[in-house]
Order: C-alpha cells, then structure tokens, then sequence
C-alpha cells in the first residue's frame, strides 16, 4: 500500500482545517477573545475617544501620543483590530452554538427512559416502595397522577415484565445554555451594525474620502458626503436659533465627512432653566422637523435624555453654545499715556480689524484684528478662597464623626464649604498680530467682589490649553474702570510722573529744607519711571529693570541692596510707591476736570489695588482691553443624530441574554424515574430514583418531599417487612406508610 503526495496534502489540510474549527468553537478561545474586549473596552472608556490629535500631544507628549496613535486607542471601537477580534468572537461562538445546541436540544428531548432496574438502584436518591393489593395499571396511573401535580411531564413504557416511568422537569435550563450564546452573538452583531464598520466600507467601495479643510457645506464635493439613505450613522449638527440644517458632521480620525439628512431641523427657541445658585438644570430646544419630500413640518421638543426620533433618526440634545451673538464693547488703551476710549463691535464667530478712530492713535495697534470666540450669558463660579469659607486663625474643632464624614461618602464631596455665584456675562476675544500671532483674553462685564475688593476680571493666556491668568482691575465709587485707566495713563505720562514726585516731595520735607527735598523728589522720580517700566515694559522687556512693576523695582533692591538690608528698603519703596501714586491720581483726575479727593480707606485701597493691577498690567500684552458693555444674545443648539439599526437588535439579544441567564440559574433541570413490577402476587414493588444536574440543598428537600408523597400515595409498608417494628406507641398501619428508602 503505497501514499501518494498529494493524498499526503490533502489529509494534512483536512487535519489543519479541523483544528482550526476545534479552536474557533472553543470555549476557551472564545472567553480569551472576552477577555481581550474587555480590556480594550475599558482603554475606550478611560481615553477620551475622537479628540483631536493635538490635545492628545498636549496629554501625553509627543512620543506616547504617536505610539497610541499607532495603536488606534483614540478610535478603540472603530479600530481594525477591535472590528476583526470582535467577528472572531461571532464566528467562534456561532460555531460553539451549532456544535453543541443540537445535543443539548436533544439532551432536553430525550426522556432517558432506556435505564434498567440495576442502573435506578446505582442512583444517589432513590427508595423502594411496597404498593399491597394494586395492579400495575392502578400503581402506574397513581404514580402518572403525582407526577403531573408535581409539575413533571412523563412517559409509560413496558419492558421487560415491567413498567417505567420517566418523568422530567426543568429542561428549559438548557435552551438557557443556547439564548445565552446566542445573545452575546446577536449583540455583537448589533453593535457591528451600528459601527463605524458601515461607514468604512462605504469609504472603500465608492471611494469616499474625508475633508480635512473647512469649507462651506454646501460646496463641499460628493466624495465627502454620505447620502441619506446610509444605514448608520453618529453626528452632531450646530443650529443657531432661527436658522436651519439638513446636514450633520461625522468626525474621522483624518477629517470629517458629511452626512446628508433626509429633513431639516429649524431651532426655533434654545431654553435653559437655572437653579437658584446659577448652574443650569435643563436644556431645552423647541424645533420643526421638515420633510424634504413632503414638505411636512413637524414641531419637537427636544431635552437632555428626552429625544425626538424622525424616519428612523434619533435627534439629541448634545449641548449649546454661542450662535452669534452681537457684542457692543468699549475698546481701553493698555499703553502709551492716552485714557480716551472708543467704541467697538463684532460678532461671535466673526472678526474685525482694530482701528482706533480717526485722529487718535494707540500704540502697538498697527495691522491687528479681534476674533470674537465665545460669548457666556452666565457664569458660576466658586468664590470661596483656597482655605474655604472658614478663613479665621487658630484650630478649628471638629467632632469625630464630622471627621469621619468629611472623608467618607461620594467622592466628590469635599470637606472646604463652596460658595457658588453668578459672576455675569463675558466675552472671549483673540487680539491675532499681522504676523498671525494670537492671544486669547476673556473679559467680564461687571465687578466680582474679590477679597473685600470689587474688581472686573481681565483673563489672558497664550495657548488654549493653558488656564486664563486674570488681571484684577479695582472698581471705582461708580463701579467702572475709567479712574483706573486714568491713572495708568498717568503713569506713562513722564511730566505727570515728575509733578507727582515735585508734590510728593514737597508734602513730605518742609521748604526749609530744600536739599532733602530735592534728593526726596530725585529718589521719588526714580521710583515712579522704574515702576512705569523703560521702553517696552512686561514681557517685550531687555531686562528685569525694564520690565516696570514689582518685577522691577524688585530687580533693583535686589541688584543694589545688601541682602540684609533688602526687606527694609522693599518696604521703604512700597510706602513711598503709595503716596505717590496717590498724588499721581490726583493730578490725573486734575488734568480730567475732576476734583481731587480726601484719603480714606476706600481711596487708601483703591490705590493699592490700582498699584498692584498697573505692575501686573504689562504682562497684559494687548494695545487694548476690550471692555463689554452691551449684548443681543444669539444661541445654538448641538444636536447629535444617530441612526442606529442595530439598537434592536441589541435590544433583542438583551432579552435572550436575560431570559438565557434566568433559565441557567433559575430553572433547575429534574428527572425521576419508577420501575414498577410484580411482587409475587403480593402487590406491586416500585423502585423510585431522582437525578439533577446540580445537587443543591434545596434539591435534597425536593427529594425528601417527593419521596415522602410518593410513600403517601401508594399507602405502603416498607417492602420485606410486616407488623410492627417493635417501635412503642406507633400501630401497623402508621408503619405500613412508610417507605423502606436507602439513601446513600
């Protein structure tokens, strides 16, 4: 006998193709596949997922962010590895449920009723009945009746001189083995259809390619447009009020894609409803949904966790934002010694050269344009300071349990007492130089009391990841800015400075020393133009002593002070800064036409917070400060619209699932069996035995009431036994009740 190559091939192709089918349908392959989604699945929910690539750099450097890249973990369930294990687990489950439903269905079906009397005495449960004076017939039909009121369905047969009874219960445990599978399969087939798999092989048939530039949305081309007809599908579309869209956008990993909608939606009113300290408790947008081939208007509403659904697409309420507000501002010089303002304008979204009016000039202005950003009706913030409200000196006591509840409970809580309020409106704008250059500002409309000081809020910051760094601006006795901006144009203007140090020398040494008074006057203008700062001040300075403010006159003590003579003259300057800038205020309000003012606290402590704003003033790095007046509000809605197929589907595997569970656990699968034959003309003997897949306690009192009516039924004495059994107080015939039961 001789074996050919190619019989060789062909065998070892048989042999690798069924030990590939045997590890598929594995159970083992199948929970490792589990195990595998289960991790990734969690990589999904603790990484942001479809951020933008740049606030994934930002995270994680740019190292790590290429490796996750790489790895696909910012697009977990759309990644091709995600996509490919998760068929694996379809297939190898499918395969695990049609290898072995047919056994189990059968197992359910079979009523096992081949068994032979030796195999009922080899059983765990079993007992041995004597029923006197019956037939066979009459024991089968006694036994056929209990057996039914015990919920049992069961089947007569004779053999061999005999007569059994195989009942059973129970067996839909096993159609709980096969739903079980069977919804982890539809699930997973269900979440397949509301993937991103749809959109992927519409990319690769029909060549559809994301936009990566914006564009207008009507101009963008075919090939990055879905049509309405696509099967699924997860976007966001942005409605300001009284306008409409009938498109929606789908963020790729690469760019954006644009999904037609077979309607319009029309915002007509965005609502939100607030709660007493501020924060916002619903949101609400009343629309019209518009048919485009019929032309049907249908009006919604549509609230947080409240959609509306339309010819199959779920409309959500995602969140609001500006839709284009109109902002009517007063624009502040930052620099050079002029105080005038002037008005300025612009929408949201929108931006808007910065020209000063005719005549007037501002210095460094030349060639840059404001960009309106984002504009908040509200603002809720916590104003308590880093100690909380509880600010007093000394130990605070507390009782254990207070202790105790400061540090148990929700995570969030949190023992330092927050004081929530409405701060107002603001604005936030980008100044963006003529070489494309740009900074973010957010600017509040009203003064916040901060400190026991009312101040307005004057952000700044470099980079949007970055948080604002805010410049305190003291309110004035009518709650503006305008004397602020005063005296920090007085500051830039050097004959102001010098009169200043003249009326401050003068107030401080008597005429009669006119030598003291001038090294007085010398030392105060030295003072007041390097606080002013030399040149360009704050962060376009040559040097520290150039930069003007604390940072300056802090480099010179530093610079030309002994080290342990520096706090005292710190504190010498700080005093002298005081009393002149309180003469340099007053000859600002002169030069303006306003009388001067009596030093008392509230000047005292508008002039320290004035002093402290002007040095942190040129770090401010704007030729304006852009302070916002009045506003017409303008919102927008983001929806996001999901057509999900495969949400019933999911919702149908849910319900196999939950029915699979129940019956795996709580239908217990029971067989009995009694093997009845003639007992020498002396009735009918009847064996009896209980099997069930699981042996609980609760199976062991099932049998023991089981046993006890059968015993009641048949009326019996223990077989092999008559009379008494010598037990006191107890007849024969309370004896003949019971059974004779061997239990192992």
């Amino acid at each position: 006998m001789s074996v050919t190559p190619s019989g060789l091939q062909s065998n070892m192709r048989q042999k690798a193709f069924r030990n590939a089918i045997e590890l598929l349908s594995s159970m083992r392959f199948a929970i490792a596949l589990l195990v595998v989604l289960a991790i990734a699945s969690v990589i999904g929910t603790v990484l942001t997922q479809d951020d933008p690539y740049p606030n994934y750099v930002n995270q994680f450097g740019p190292f790590w962010a290429d490796i996750f890249r790489s790895l696909s973990l910012y697009t977990v369930y759309s990644a091709w590895w995600f996509m490919t294990i998760l068929g694996f687990l379809v297939v190898s489950i499918s395969l695990c449920v049609i290898r072995n439903a047919p056994k189990m269905i059968a197992d359910a079906r079979s009523w096992k009723d081949k068994v032979r009397e030796a195999s009922l005495h080899a059983f765990h449960h079993k007992g041995e009945f004597v029923h006197e004076g019956a037939t066979r017939a009459q024991t089968a039909a006694a036994l056929g009746k209990l057996t039914q009121r015990l919920g049992y369905r069961f089947v007569t047969r004779e053999t061999e001189g005999a007569t059994l009874i195989a009942a059973k219960r129970g067996a839909l445990t096993k159609v709980g083995y096969i739903f079980a599978h069977l919804a982890i399969v539809v699930i997973c087939l269900g979440g397949l259809l509301d993937s991103n798999l749809p959109i992927k092989f519409q990319m690769w048939l029909f060549d559809k390619t994301p936009i990566r530039t914006d564009a207008v949305i009507r101009d963008i081309a075919p090939e990055h447009r879905l049509s309405a007809s696509n099967p699924t599908f997860r976007g966001n579309a942005w409605v300001p009020e009284g306008q409409n869209v009938s498109t929606a956008i789908l963020n790729q990993p690469n760019g954006m894609l644009v999904q037609d909608l077979p309607f319009s939606i029309q915002l007509n009113k965005f609502r939100v409803d607030y709660y007493s300290t501020g924060m916002p408790k619903l949101f609400a947008s009343d629309i019209v949904v518009i048919d485009h081939k019929t032309g049907k208007r249908t009006p919604a509403r549509v609230e947080v966790n409240a959609p509306f659904e339309y010819d199959g697409v779920s409309i959500y309420q995602s969140s609001f934002q500006d839709g284009g507000s109109h902002m009517q501002m007063t624009a502040w010089p930052m620099s050079g010694a002029s105080a005038k303002s002037f008005p300025f304008g612009g929408t949201i979204g929108y931006s808007a050269p910065l020209l000063a009016p005719a005549g007037d000039t501002v210095p460094g202005m030349n060639g840059q344009s404001i960009e309106f950003a984002d504009f908040r009706a509200i603002n809720v913030e916590n104003m308590t300071n880093a100690n909380g409200a509880n600010d007093a000196r000394g130990v605070a006591h507390t009782s254990i349990k207070q202790a105790f509840d400061e540090r148990l409970g929700s995570g969030a809580k949190t023992s330092k007492p927050t004081d929530l309020q409405n701060i107002g409106p603001s604005v936030q704008y980008k100044v963006r130089d003529k070489d494309g250059q740009a900074r973010e500002y957010d600017s509040y409309m009203m003064p916040v009391e901060v400190a026991g000081s009312r101040v307005f809020l004057a952000g700044v910051r470099t980079t949007p990841e970055e948080p604002f760094r805010y410049l305190r601006i003291p309110a004035d006795s009518s709650g503006t800015i305008k004397e602020w901006m005063l005296l920090r144009a007085a500051f830039a203007d050097p004959a102001l400075r010098e009169q200043a140090a003249q009326r401050f020398a003068a107030r401080a040494v008597p005429n009669a020393n006119k030598e003291l008074q001038q090294r007085l006057e010398e030392s105060s203008l030295r003072v007041l133009t390097l606080f002013a700062g030399n040149g360009q001040p704050g962060v376009n300075a040559a040097s520290p002593e150039d930069a003007g403010g604390f940072q300056a006159v802090a480099a010179l003590i530093d610079k030309s002070v002994p080290k342990d003579q520096q706090e005292k003259a710190a504190d010498t300057m700080l005093r002298m800064l005081n009393g002149l800038t309180w003469d340099l205020w007053q000859l600002a309000r002169e030069r303006a036409g306003e009388a001067d003012l009596k030093p008392d606290a509230t000047s005292g402590r508008f002039v320290q917070d004035s002093i402290n704003a002007v040095s942190d003033s040129f770090f401010y790095g704007a030729p304006v400060l852009l302070q916002l007046d009045s506003f017409k509000q303008v919102q927008a809605s983001v929806f996001q619209l999901t057509r999900a197929p495969g949400k019933k589907v999911v919702y149908l595997g849910s319900l196999l699932l939950v029915i699979g569970i129940f019956c795996m656990f709580y239908v217990r699968e029971r067989r009995m069996w009694f093997w009845l034959k003639d007992n020498n003309g002396r009735g009918v003997s009847v064996t009896m035995a209980m099997s069930t897949a699981r042996r609980t306690l609760d199976f062991e009192k099932e049998f023991a009431r089981t046993r006890d009516a059968v015993g009641r039924v048949l009326g019996s004495r223990p077989a092999g036994h008559e009379g008494t059994d010598g037990r006191d107080g107890e007849s024969g015939s309370d004896q003949a009740s019971r059974s004779t039961v061997t239990h192992d």
